[in-house]
């Protein structure tokens, strides 16, 4: 299925050559039939000689009305750009050939209606100038037809025409990533919520569990419509109308983006090709507020011009957009800019990066990465994107704009080459799509950055065994999945120790200053004096640093936050307390105090202590086995 919407200026009659072809009225509102003026987007079907069906989508014509018209003309296979003869192109025409060359639409018909009201000698000069008026865009040779709405003179050739044209189109891609762009949402009794628009990238299938983005709001299927009719499955090309449980027409608005979960992220920044029309008014400056228009959605924008100090009609060049609301996009859609005021469309092309970080100015590497994105081959791309830091399967499509069958290819072939690499130290054969990936380039500043923060660390506590995982993934900004896997990978290649949830460097090892060291021995002789009942730490004025030190060299146990044994005094006490649990049923303070001369506080710190290791558990007075 394919879907064709008409173009052109207002009242030369394209609703009205709609109803010719297909016998449906497009102009669905009252005010529409009452004024015989198109407001809004319009809908109609027509099967071709060849049995193609296709979806009509007749676009309003006036200057008022082009923000609906460009919610119309997203996802279009071929467009008929509607020219009245008796009037040739006007204001409109251009504006709409324009959006129409900008949004790439390179197969279409140019139709001149009315042709019952001229003569042949006014019809051929009328064909002339629209086909300077084509010169240079897309629609550049498409083929012309007259006809008259009315007579009917044409419209057979006008059908096989366009017959002819869609043969050569190849049928819409099934990336798996359904996307319906919502032109409209209304209510219809007793089934409750529905929403429609043009399908493309997958299925839908009457059942699924969908979102609408943005806002991550689910929601459920509960039937499909094409053309009138119910269908299970609805395919990419075609116009649907979903019925939707789990939203209510108040949740939703035209812009919003229905698809499968999981994939497709809003963002409210993008890096966009830009190019200025050259009938645009005037140039476009830096920092400029726009009205920007992909799919459905439209939304005001501020400009960050890239590579140049504005850009000139005609001109193009790169540009980041800083949206006031974020936008469901992908990489590759096309988008439309209009100046607000007056609203005019000046330029429009191609999202290349639609999650892009804020970017310098004139940055060299900036242009060049983006560059490589518009026009590299796959596998280019790929690398380009992970050249900015590792990525999972899931980003890497988004970022990249292909799909996950093709990037499983590419993938698989630059894992093969040795030009990228899975943070795993046992990778799967195939990268699975929560892995990670990057370039061998980016393993080593990774690796630089992780060994760095290691080695800061020891520098910073050279008595500590190692640092905290959660201290080391702050210090470096990595999520934690991505983190985890990087230490995996680090670990595997024997880089960093991985022990106690500590992180360590190989080559780290706790070493005493002379003074560090002088100053345990006075410690650890202050604790054997008496070894059953030492002075508290705080008493001693000992270094938490260098009290830790010695507990992970074995060489004393801090049983509380003031008191610490000797380790063979320590051993000994748990040894009897453990031993007469097991002969008696149970130990108390008092026994353990009496049995070692030692005070009550020091024997309540240690069974306490043993209660938090697990070894015991209070019962009344007594302790027993945990």
């Amino acid at each position: 299925m394919f879907v064709v919407g008409t173009a052109g200026h207002v009242d030369h009659g394209k609703s009205t050559l709609v109803k010719a072809l297909t016998g449906i009225d497009p102009d669905r509102l009252r005010e529409e039939q009452e004024r015989a003026m198109t407001i809004d987007l319009g809908f109609a079907w027509l099967t071709l000689p060849s049995g193609r069906e296709i979806s009509l989508v007749d676009v309003p014509g006036h200057e008022r009305f082009i923000k609906n018209m460009l919610a119309g003309v997203g996802g279009l296979d071929a467009a008929l750009l509607v020219i009245a003869a008796d009037e040739g192109p006007m204001p409109q025409t251009a504006e709409h050939l324009a959006i129409l060359d900008l949004l790439g639409i390179a197969r279409g018909l140019v139709v001149l209606t009315k042709a019952d009201l001229v003569d042949a000698e006014w019809l051929a000069l009328v064909s002339e100038e629209v086909r300077e008026r084509l010169a240079g865009t897309t629609l550049a040779g498409a083929p012309l037809l007259s006809v008259s709405a009315l007579t009917g003179q044409g419209l057979p050739e006008l059908v096989a025409a366009l017959d002819r044209v869609l043969a050569a189109a190849a049928p819409p891609a099934d990336s798996g990533r359904p996307r319906l762009p919502i032109d409209r949402v209304f209510t219809m009794t007793g089934f409750g919520t529905v929403v429609t628009g043009t399908l493309t990238g997958g299925s839908l299938r009457v059942g699924d569990e969908v979102e609408v983005q943005p806002g991550d709001r689910p929601a459920r299927i509960r039937g499909l419509q094409s053309h009138k009719r119910k269908v299970e499955t609805a395919a990419p090309g075609s116009r649907v109308a979903v019925n939707l449980s789990g939203l209510a027409v108040g949740d939703l608005r035209r812009g919003d983006v229905l698809t499968t979960p999981g994939w497709l992220r809003p963002t409210d920044r993008l890096d966009l090709h830009l190019r200025m029309i050259a009938a645009a008014p005037r140039p476009l400056r830096q920092n400029e507020l726009v009205d920007f228009f992909t799919g459905a959605a439209e939304v005001a924008g501020r400009v960050t011009l890239l590579d140049a100090d504005e850009l000139a009609p005609g001109a193009s060049g790169w540009v980041q957009i800083r949206l006031a609301a974020p936008v469901a996009a992908a990489r590759g859609d096309r988008y439309i800019i209009r100046q607000p005021s007056p609203s005019l469309t000046i330029g429009g092309g191609a999202i290349v990066d639609p999650r892009p970080r804020r970017h310098r100015r004139f940055d060299q590497a900036v242009l060049a990465r983006l560059a490589t994105l518009q026009q590299g081959t796959p596998a280019e791309q790929v690398l380009q994107a992970l050249a900015a830091g590792p990525l999972d399967l899931k980003t890497l499509s988004e970022r990249t704009g292909l799909a996950q069958a093709e990037l499983g290819l590419v993938v698989r072939d630059l894992l093969a080459a040795g030009a990228a690499l899975v943070l795993d130290p046992a990778p799967a054969a195939l990268p699975r799509p929560a892995d990670y990936l990057t370039t061998p380039a980016g393993w080593r500043a990774l690796v630089e950055a992780l060994t760095g923060a290691l080695a800061g660390y020891h520098r910073q506590y050279p008595l500590r065994p190692g640092a905290p995982r959660e201290e080391i993934r702050s210090r470096l900004g990595l999520a934690p999945r991505l983190f985890d896997r990087a230490i995996g990978l680090a670990v595997g290649q024997g880089l960093v120790v991985d022990e106690e949830a500590l992180l360590r460097l190989p080559d780290h090892r706790i070493a005493f200053t002379p003074a560090q060291a002088a100053a345990a021995d006075r410690l650890l002789a202050a604790l054997g004096a008496p070894a059953t009942a030492p002075p508290s730490l705080t008493e001693l004025a000992a270094d938490p640093e260098l009290v830790a030190a010695l507990a992970h060299q074995g060489k004393l146990v801090r049983v509380s936050e003031s008191a610490a044994f000797l380790s063979d005094t320590y051993a000994a006490m748990v040894d009897w307390a453990l031993a007469t649990i097991d002969s008696t049923g149970g130990v108390t303070v008092a026994g353990l105090r009496d049995r070692f001369n030692t005070s009550r506080k020091h024997a309540l710190a240690l069974l306490e202590h043993l209660d938090q290791r697990r070894l015991t558990r209070r019962q009344g007075d007594v302790r027993v086995r945990w």
